[in-house]
């Protein structure tokens, strides 16, 4: 790798001097660096992590009130990922998008705008915040039936109607690296005097590269969460959150992080932090070279088997070719593949079988027994995360997996001939494009959150076929596309019934609901 520049980390740099002069410990943790495994062969690697693994004592900061080397690392990486001030998280991005939520909802029945596929710990954030939720429905991409992100057009709309909403919140990229970009949405924000939240956890590498989408923080987001260890090289649980602008009340905002993380947070996991971001400015883009080349050899040898494909947008959409078009004109071109659907990740490659003897599912088993571990998979694809680690041996052993998948017998017997998998997903990819259409608004009436369970008094079952009117005690979600129809406290309206029998016919899976086959919901009682 070229160009390396001579770059501090200053945490990594505290432990090693730590490490190195070997104090008598008379302070936690009880491992005392590790020593009392000094014995147990069976501990040997996590015996070298615990030599690192301190506590706040003198030289070594405290995450909760840093004024040195805790302090400099998180200042180093706000000016890496252009924020003005930055965070390092020790629980995931789950308590970042706890935190940001507990910061902009103060009082209980807030309204906050939020994007209704989002991931549980936004949910659970507003539960803890008593918050009130309007959902924005996402676009749904036409041709695999993938949720992105609400438009524009209707973060304006909600906008409108809910004046006095604490802010939106969104989810870009998605699982599968779709996504668009966020200039307009952050316009729109601010011209209604409400911040925008970005739960980036899967795009913290974004805007490192000239071949990454832009960054939320670029576009003008107000907070981004980024998990660290999922595209960049952190540890697990290793996240940060970035702020910019005055539209986040900042000493509430660090209250709130310290009242969600431990108040002995692990120096091994801040330390690969600040290693990540000491990476990323030591090499530069070229950080990047050989991970991008890895996922472009994939993409090349995949030339040379046709039966396997991977979901991106339209060349068009990527070259830029629709960035001075209106939300409207690209969601008119949907049949080219558009629909909200501008940008993907190079390093999330998401395969799927064109016959259609192998479901998702089956891919990811086949390539595991091939020694390929997928990141997931659904009913029609397989997601492949390639990051600045892969390499090109990586790619050639995937390639050569698939090679033998398509050469085994036992899923050639229907070859020349679409599968019944594929022309389930046609009817499935059919109605999901009419998503917006049966909702018609595109945003839900407010739905209320708390920690009060809902008791088994407080509900009754009844048909589907005649539960508009009544409020759902459930939540509903229909598989593909994974997006939950209903939360428990929406109104059922006759479109939201329409289409959960219109998916049952359709033979849709369903998660979270009490009746599998979907003929019955559970609603709260009648007062």
């Amino acid at each position: 790798m070229m160009g390396k520049k001579a770059v501090h980390a200053p945490l990594m740099e505290a432990l090693i001097r730590y490490r190195t002069q070997g104090n008598a410990s008379f302070h936690v943790p009880g491992h005392k660096n590790g020593q009392v495994y000094e014995h147990e062969n069976i501990a040997s690697l996590l015996q070298e992590v615990m030599s690192i693994d301190a506590t706040e004592i003198t030289g070594l900061d405290d995450l909760h009130h840093p004024e040195d080397v805790i302090r400099e690392g998180q200042e180093l990486a706000a000016k890496c990922f252009g924020a003005e001030e930055s965070f390092w998280l020790i629980g995931g991005s789950t308590v970042g998008n706890l935190a940001m939520i507990l910061t902009v909802c103060t009082e209980p029945g807030d309204l906050l705008l939020v994007q209704r596929n989002v991931h549980k710990s936004v949910l659970n954030g507003l539960m803890l915040s008593g918050a009130n939720a309007v959902f924005l429905d996402p676009e749904i991409d036409t041709r695999s039936g993938l949720a992105v992100a609400p438009t524009t057009d209707t973060i304006k709309a909600a906008l409108k109607s809910y004046p006095s909403a604490k802010g939106v919140l969104l989810t870009l990229p998605n699982y599968y690296g779709m996504g668009h970009d966020l200039k307009a949405t952050a316009k729109a924000c601010h011209a209604a005097h409400v911040p925008l939240l970005i739960d980036e956890a899967h795009g913290a590498h974004y805007g490192l590269h000239p071949r990454l989408p832009a960054s939320a923080l670029s576009c003008g987001a107000d907070v981004v969460v980024q998990s660290t260890h999922k595209m960049l090289p952190a540890m697990t649980m290793g996240a940060m959150l970035h702020v910019q602008g005055e539209r986040i009340h900042r000493e509430l905002l660090r209250q709130r992080l310290a009242m969600v993380q431990s108040s002995s947070p692990s120096y091994p996991l801040m330390a690969s932090l600040d290693l990540a971001r000491w990476y990323i400015e030591a090499y530069g883009t070229d950080a990047f070279t050989v991970g991008l080349a890895a996922a472009d050899a994939f993409r090349k040898g995949l030339e040379h088997l046709p039966r396997f494909r991977l979901l991106e947008p339209t060349q068009q959409a990527l070259d830029g070719e629709y960035a001075h078009r209106g939300i409207s004109e690209v969601l008119e071109r949907a049949d080219e593949g558009i629909s909200g659907y501008s940008a993907q990740d190079p390093f999330k490659l998401v395969l799927y079988d064109t016959w259609g003897i192998l479901d998702g599912f089956g891919l990811k088993h086949e390539l595991e027994t091939y020694g390929c571990v997928p990141e997931m998979s659904d009913e029609k694809h397989v997601v492949l995360l390639f990051t600045l680690g892969s390499t090109a041996k990586d790619a050639s052993h995937l390639l050569q997996a698939l090679v033998h998948i398509d050469n085994d017998i036992r899923f050639k017997e229907t070859a020349g001939e679409p599968g019944a998998t594929e022309k389930e997903q046609q009817r499935f990819e059919l109605d999901f494009s009419t998503w917006n259409n049966d909702r018609m608004k595109g945003y839900s009436s407010p739905v209320p959150f708390g920690l009060r369970p809902i008791s088994p008094n407080q509900m009754e079952t009844v048909p589907v076929d005649e539960s508009a009117g009544r409020v759902a005690a459930e939540m509903i979600i229909p598989y593909p596309p994974g997006i939950p129809l209903l939360y428990a406290g929406e109104t059922i309206t006759e479109a939201i019934a329409l289409r959960m029998s219109r998916l049952r016919e359709l033979g849709a899976k369903w998660h979270g609901v009490a009746d599998e086959n979907m003929l019955t919901i559970r609603v709260f009682r009648l007062q």
